[in-house]
């Protein structure tokens, strides 16, 4: 069980006595298969050392894990736990700040991702959704994860900037394509500032140069418009905060802007990828996606990616730097130390999802799985403010595109997993063909 106090504890945990270069770079590129063996071999405690210089302590029981989300935010630092993130998303976004700082950023974001501003939002995703499906081939194969990434690009751009055409925002869609495409190598190009003179970090860091650019002449013509008080976009309700010292300068309007483009659409964007690769391969569940989408089943839908984001984690765990030392799962954990709790295990344990490794969404529509069992947004303080966004979006778009095609995969096999630093996405594209009904 899970406690903070002051108790005698046990060592710290068994792990693997690797080095930690070896340990990082084998998390890195395997840990949809590592850390289910790592349990396994030591337990819902383990240690590990990633580079550079960090002590890890992966956390699967749920105990462990609610200890973390329901422990002081001065304890358990997200922000700090994000870190590795600073270099792109910069030192005041919401996702690498702390405490005050943390609540202040999320305060003002909030408001953009209510209830009231959720249904707002509605017809906008279904207009882009259906001029994104316009432009699918029938009868061919195609990645829908690319197809996906423009689409939850173009959305998240209109959320952001309330319209999204122009050269400059021509451009930034097209950046940010780049952007996402963060690899471990890229990573060790930030810790190692000496590299980025050279490929692949320095084309890296040129394209992030003119994000910012662009970014800030936006900002700077923004300011400048004289409808703010109009305006429902993300960027206007930030320029226009009451005048209470919270106005954000250009520097922090950037980082969350940056933290919103790329984070507000890339996870919903594998999420959607990871339940096309799924449904393709599974006629039964298919035709449970196309009655849902006819019958305009929101619920169902909702389950369909919710078991998506089960079975197929985007996001493969959460991590928090301890301020102070904590006991948990009977182990006293130095402060310093990151905790992180994994995703990737949890829900994959038929313990807290029955048969675990079969796609089944009717699972969330008989009941809630157990509380702390499903995390794709984290938990918490710091759960993640667009959750709720991204779960409409993704019901939007199942509906519209289930209502239209029937889906197959390319090939029957079922594609690998490809790790990145930061998210699972299929290794392949997850790719597909689409017959119109």
């Amino acid at each position: 069980m899970g406690t903070a106090g002051t108790t005698v504890p046990a060592a710290l945990p068994p792990g693997p006595r690797l080095p930690g270069l070896v340990q990082t770079l084998v998390v890195g590129n395997l840990r949809h298969q590592v850390l289910p063996l790592l349990k396994r071999r030591y337990g819902s405690v383990v240690r590990m050392r990633f580079m550079p210089h960090r002590d890890i302590v992966i956390l699967t029981d749920l105990e462990d894990i609610k200890t973390v989300f329901s422990g002081s935010v001065t304890t358990f630092h997200g922000g700090e736990g994000n870190i590795v993130l600073k270099p792109l998303m910069g030192e005041h976004s919401v996702l690498v700040t702390d405490e005050d700082l943390h609540l202040r950023a999320r305060k003002l974001l909030m408001p953009a991702f209510n209830g009231a501003a959720l249904r707002g939002y509605r017809d906008m995703i279904t207009e882009l959704t259906r001029a994104e499906l316009d432009r699918w081939p029938e009868n061919r194969a195609f990645g829908a994860h690319d197809r996906m990434r423009a689409l939850t690009l173009e959305i998240i751009l209109r959320v952001v900037f309330g319209v999204a055409e122009g050269p400059r925002l021509d451009e930034l869609r097209r950046l940010i394509g780049h952007l996402v495409e963060l690899g471990l190598i890229h990573l060790i190009g930030w810790q190692t500032p000496r590299l980025q003179r050279y490929r692949p970090w320095r084309t890296y860091a040129e394209r992030q140069a003119r994000v910012d650019e662009l970014l800030y002449a936006e900002i700077s013509e923004r300011r400048r418009a004289t409808d703010l008080d109009q305006r429902t976009d993300v960027l206007s309700r930030l320029i226009t905060v009451p005048g209470d010292g919270d106005e954000l300068t250009d520097v922090e309007l950037r980082d969350q802007l940056v933290t919103l483009l790329l984070a507000g659409h890339e996870t919903t964007a594998t999420a959607l990828a990871w339940a096309l690769h799924e449904l393709s391969r599974d006629p039964a569940q298919a035709a449970f996606t196309t009655r849902a989408a006819d019958d305009g089943d929101e619920k169902a839908l909702e389950a369909v990616i919710k078991e998506a984001m089960r079975l197929r984690p985007v996001v493969g765990e959460v991590v928090r730097r301890l301020t102070e030392d904590v006991e948990i799962g009977g182990y006293r954990i130095p402060a310093g130390f990151d905790v992180m709790p994994s995703i990737i295990v949890v829900h994959g344990e038929d313990e807290h999802h029955p048969d675990a490794k079969v796609f089944r969404p009717q699972r969330f529509l008989e009941g809630s799985p157990p509380a702390g069992s499903w995390l794709p947004f984290g938990g918490g303080a710091r759960r993640c403010l667009g959750a709720g966004f991204s779960l409409m979006e993704a019901t939007i778009v199942l509906r519209e595109l289930f209502g239209r095609f029937t889906v197959a995969p390319e090939h029957a096999r079922p594609e690998r997993t490809r790790s990145r630093p930061i998210t699972l996405e299929p290794a392949r594209g997850a790719r597909i063909k689409v017959t119109g009904r």
